[in-house]
């Protein structure tokens, strides 16, 4: 069993290419979801040509959940992947959709209730790094693209570790390296140069759609992303590439 690491140092950390102190950069990011919150799944749609949606679906194919068992669907925001897996857990299973920002959570809740999705779908307010459920209390847990905005990586890892069920799966869906040569360039002049301005006009925000092309920058690669699942406990870790290594998937075990 894995202990709780204690809490961490107060230095900084990366906000973007910022460096911050560690306890700002939560009310920083929470800002940023405030900004885009009500425009966030038509952005998704514009920046990613809707290809975020086969991103999730696969990922929701990796998770093979059953009828009847518990996912946790850690930074869900509008609901996504919330939505696909209570389907497939059935009225005898349970969705938890956890965010740490209130708006996402909200925006969310009514788009599920919108879409007939109630009965077996519970709302958490929840900070990854410090998860306010019980060991060993769900089957699944994703994350899709919020881990790069935690703090602090690593004690959230070990936290997601905790709250699994033995042969419970951790699958992080998340921005991550381009592998396909000549790629790179192409990636980087999209997302500095065409997604702020595409935030400009769509969600009237420039600022936060650049902070998101900074953090996937410090975000961790695809193997340092897989080491540390290791050293969280978690066995049978691998990851698969999509779209050249854009985004990955990883996926580990609690054994």
């Amino acid at each position: 069993m894995n202990e709780q690491l204690p809490p961490p140092d107060e230095d900084t950390t990366d906000f973007g290419f910022e460096r911050v102190p560690r306890r700002e950069k939560q009310r920083r990011v929470r800002g940023v979801f405030d900004s885009v919150a009500a425009r966030y799944d038509l952005m998704n749609d514009l920046m990613s040509g809707g290809i975020h949606r086969l991103w999730k679906r696969l990922t929701v194919e990796l998770a093979g959940v059953r009828p009847g068992q518990r996912v946790l669907d850690l930074a869900g925001g509008t609901g996504d992947l919330a939505r696909q897996f209570a389907a497939r857990v059935g009225s005898e299973g349970e969705v938890v959709l956890a965010d740490i920002n209130r708006s996402m959570l909200l925006a969310g809740r009514r788009r599920l209730d919108d879409a007939g999705v109630v009965g077996n779908i519970d709302y958490l307010i929840a900070d990854a790094q410090a998860l306010p459920l019980a060991e060993g209390s769900v089957d699944c847990i994703t994350i899709g693209f919020g881990l790069r905005n935690v703090t602090d990586k690593q004690r959230a890892l070990h936290e997601m570790y905790r709250v699994l069920r033995p042969g419970g799966r951790l699958l992080v869906l998340e921005f991550s390296q381009p592998t396909v040569p000549g790629l790179k360039p192409l990636y980087d002049w999209y997302s500095f140069h065409v997604l702020p301005g595409m935030g400009r006009l769509v969600a009237g925000d420039a600022d936060s759609y650049r902070y998101l092309a900074e953090s996937i920058r410090m975000h961790p690669d695809q193997e340092t992303l897989k080491d540390m699942l290791e050293v969280a406990g978690f066995a049978r870790t691998q990851y698969f590439n999509l779209t050249g290594g854009i985004v990955a998937i990883h996926r580990g075990y609690r054994l």
